[in-house]
């Protein structure tokens, strides 16, 4: 038997990427991420590891084949448009569903990490619209316009 000489699975180690911001297009305050990760095709998941600093959340987005939250650290909140905001905390799984409007991040007092997966479709995994406004933000009180 000859052994396989075809790789078929790739460990990336722990950093070997450096920890990049989230950019001010699509987030507010400070954001970080880390450890993206994407598989090769036909496979279509893709993710990162992401850190909000208290305050920071993303903008109102979607995700054409909906998107999965894994928080690991902190607490967070997360909306959908039209529903109450959410606290979330180390354990709880978000399920987003495609094409939702929806936002994420942290509480106004406390950090919150989340792992984050969504699937492409046409190339793309989300779709980013306006920011949350603060004023709205404030207290966990977002609202959608």
């Amino acid at each position: 038997m000859q052994p396989n000489t075809m790789t078929s699975m790739n460990i990336t180690k722990c950093g070997t990427a450096p920890s990049v911001s989230g950019p001010s297009e699509y987030f507010s305050g400070t954001v970080r991420i880390d450890a993206p990760f994407a598989g090769e095709p036909p496979a279509r998941a893709g993710g990162a590891t992401v850190t909000f600093e208290p305050g920071a959340r993303t903008a109102w987005h979607t995700h054409p084949l909906g998107q999965t939250l894994i928080v690991t650290a902190g607490v967070g909140w997360v909306q959908r448009d039209g529903g109450p905001v959410e606290e979330i905390r180390p354990g709880d799984i978000v399920w987003i569903a495609p094409n939702e409007r929806h936002w994420h991040g942290a509480t106004a007092t406390t950090a919150m990490t989340h792992i984050a997966i969504a699937e492409s479709l046409d190339g793309s995994p989300v779709t980013w619209m306006e920011k949350v406004a603060d004023e709205h933000y404030q207290g966990g009180l977002a609202i959608s316009k």
